[in-house]
């Protein structure tokens, strides 16, 4: 298992720049908790599945098998 950042470094600005100003929280998500704080609950839960492969949901990371 390898995560990795996406390739499309505008993607990965932008979203840094988006969890800056949100203090580490997801930036393509209202609710601020400890759910929606990067690497958000949900990628955790597909990073643990061994049979998940792809993207967090604002795109940052990609998980490969």
């Amino acid at each position: 298992m390898k995560v990795r950042l996406n390739e499309n470094p505008e993607i990965v600005q932008s979203i840094r720049e988006g969890l800056k100003a949100k203090n580490g929280y997801c930036p393509c998500r209202r609710e601020i908790s400890a759910d929606t704080k990067c690497m958000c609950r949900e990628f955790r839960e597909q990073i643990a599945d061994p049979d998940f492969e792809g993207y967090c949901h604002c795109l940052l990371y990609y998980k490969e098998k």
